[in-house]
């Protein structure tokens, strides 16, 4: 198969599982680049993502997660030959499930989708109570009509042209949430597909309730701007 896809990994202090994502990504038809994020990690992320074939660029400290993919991006665009590769971004601590990310390609390698977004089969119990994805959902049909099922799943492959009519990206955690309102409202195709993919749940102590309360303010301010930006 033609290579065509490069992997972008967006990480943060996910040394014990990147090494495994990396190494399973790499694996995957048409893949001949995946590039890791390090997003101010303060553990060996990079050093295991760079052991396991990945290129690695790092921020000196944390940006947040469309930093990230944004970073990653560019490093793909200059390592690109005549042809743009698809873009497909995959959570760091997937590890072997990333084996099911060949699904979201084949839609937007067919011409048949300008972006894929995974819906997770296998889902695990998480601690939150749904209200972000709540929010993201209403807020996306409302937007454009799209009912989508899993709104914030970051497991999506995008053809450049997609990305870059995407950008600038939506702040945070708000970035899955405002690539699928803005690609819809330019007439891009979105689809999404079913896979067998598992990363690891949240829990319920205080830090996974700030990581919730920081997905609500994101996601609820790229909901206000594309409200406040919407076709007349």
């Amino acid at each position: 198969m033609t290579s065509d896809t490069a992997v972008i990994v967006p990480a943060k202090n996910e040394a014990d599982r990147i090494g495994a994502t990396v190494k399973t990504a790499l694996g995957l038809p048409g893949v001949d680049l995946v590039v890791v994020v390090d997003d101010g990690s303060l553990d060996q992320t990079g050093r295991v993502a760079r052991a396991a074939g990945a290129r690695v660029v790092r921020h000196s400290r944390n940006r947040g997660k469309a930093a990230a993919m944004e970073t990653g991006a560019e490093a793909v665009r200059l390592l690109d030959g005549d042809t743009p590769h698809h873009l497909l971004f995959l959570d760091a601590d997937l590890g072997e499930t990333a084996v099911s990310a060949a699904a979201l390609v084949e839609p937007v390698r067919k011409g048949e989708a300008d972006m894929s977004i995974a819906v997770f089969v296998t889902r695990v119990k998480l601690g939150g109570h749904g209200l972000v994805v709540r929010l993201a959902r209403e807020g996306i049909k409302r937007a454009t009509g799209f009912d989508a099922v899993q709104p914030l799943n970051g497991q999506r492959c995008l053809t450049r042209a997609a990305f870059e009519a995407a950008r600038p990206l939506a702040h945070g955690f708000g970035v899955e949430t405002g690539l699928t309102i803005d690609l819809i409202r330019k007439g891009f195709r979105v689809v999404e597909v079913e896979v067998e993919m598992a990363h690891r749940a949240t829990g319920t102590d205080w830090r996974a309730q700030v990581h919730r309360a920081r997905q609500l303010r994101d996601v609820g301010l790229a909901l206000a701007a594309r409200e406040l930006r919407k076709p007349r």
